[in-house]
């Protein structure tokens, strides 16, 4: 029996719910770089069987709280050096004051950003935490989430590598918290691959985060930078990696595939951008890898095509803010809101706006948090239309 027909059938295994290997996948994505149809197809009805015609997003505010980082990434611009223009310290006023206006601009989503445990390696940052009262960025952290619940907003974190006791303490006011995978490679870590300076991106480390929002019952967000040197293999090693993690403990809550842009100001700045349509193959395989799960592709990394991936998988365009940039990929602008909404509908699908946490995740949320989640809520456990438009 030829590769094609193998592969024909295995895409039928993954409609009737039926498991496949990781040999399989492999073949799946093999014959579809010769001819994607099939895989697009079986993707998109994977999509539309678990998710609909809708198209979710959230409303956000970034709040770049500190990005001094211990770590150097390959690709990176959003850490800061002391006394660049860039550096962000942010103070409680400052914090307060961006709240406030997320607010004014019907945001939902408050999410606090930081480098990777910043006060272990720059004096600045002990002294910022000082200044503000404070002795660790988690304690910051969980400060301004109590602050953000008080205006009526909901934090969601993503701080790097922050141990098992802070994130049990962040989960009291945050109603999820992320932290990107990347990938499982160690081949990436090693002397002149792009992970090679940051030690907190080493795939046992990442896991370990995984692992402790998976015993604490944090909704988590992770997921995959694709076109960084990555071979096939290692993607579809990640993607089965938190699949693993999911089956244990039913809480990843989202996949954001995340699509390499260069940047003038680093090492990697003349390494192509991933090839779209590789990294549609990558979002499709991802359903069908995962086909109940959440996933998203930033639509300000892919602003001329982002609603071409609704056809190979996604549902979910993450956070989109009227307000704020995005610091972590400056040059690329958030498209308006109501373009997005213009653009799916066209596509197809209606845009509706989402809590940082899923409906079907918000079970793990604390009593608390769901009392405020409610007041804004609608039938189908998402935000409702007149208080986000």
């Amino acid at each position: 029996m030829n590769k094609l027909v193998l592969d024909s059938e295995s895409l039928n295994h993954v409609l009737e719910n039926k498991q496949i290997s990781r040999q399989e996948i492999i073949e799946i994505y093999n014959n579809a770089v010769r001819d994607p149809k099939e895989l697009f197809s079986v993707a998109h009805r994977l999509r539309n069987k678990a998710k609909n015609n809708s198209v979710t997003f959230s409303k956000k505010a970034f709040f770049n709280i500190i990005n001094l980082c211990k770590d150097t990434c390959s690709y990176c611009t959003y850490k800061a050096e002391p006394g660049e223009n860039k550096l962000s310290l942010m103070s409680k006023k400052q914090i307060y004051e961006l709240l406030q206006l997320a607010k004014k601009y019907k945001c939902v989503e408050s999410l606090f950003v930081t480098g990777e445990q910043p006060e272990k390696k720059y004096p600045e940052a002990k002294k910022w935490l000082r200044e503000n009262g404070f002795t660790s960025t988690a304690e910051y952290l969980i400060h301004a989430s109590e602050l953000a619940l008080e205006i009526g907003l909901f934090p969601h974190t993503n701080a790097g590598n922050l141990n098992y006791q802070e994130m049990k303490e962040l989960k009291k006011t945050n109603v999820s918290m992320g932290i990107m995978l990347e990938n499982v490679s160690e081949r990436l870590s090693e002397k002149g691959m792009p992970h090679y300076l940051a030690a907190s991106k080493r795939p046992k480390t990442r896991l370990q985060i995984l692992e402790n929002s998976g015993k604490l019952g944090i909704p988590m967000t992770t997921g995959i930078l694709v076109g960084i040197g990555e071979n096939i293999e290692e993607i579809i090693d990640s993607i089965l990696a938190i699949k693993k993690l999911h089956e244990k403990y039913q809480n990843i809550q989202e996949i954001i595939l995340q699509n390499f842009q260069p940047k003038e100001d680093t090492v990697m700045r003349n390494t192509p951008s991933a090839n779209e349509e590789y990294f549609k193959l990558i979002v499709a395989l991802t359903r069908i890898i995962m086909p109940d799960m959440n996933i998203q592709i930033p639509p300000n990394l892919s602003p001329k095509s982002y609603q071409s991936f609704l056809s190979v998988g996604i549902n979910d365009w993450g956070g989109i803010s009227p307000l704020t940039p995005d610091f972590v990929n400056p040059e690329f602008s958030w498209p308006e809101i109501s373009s997005v909404e213009e653009n799916s509908k066209k596509a197809g699908f209606d845009l509706k706006c989402r809590f940082p946490v899923y409906p079907e995740f918000s079970s793990l949320v604390s009593k608390e948090l769901r009392d405020k989640m409610i007041e804004i809520e609608d039938e189908e456990g998402l935000v409702r239309g007149d208080y986000w438009r």
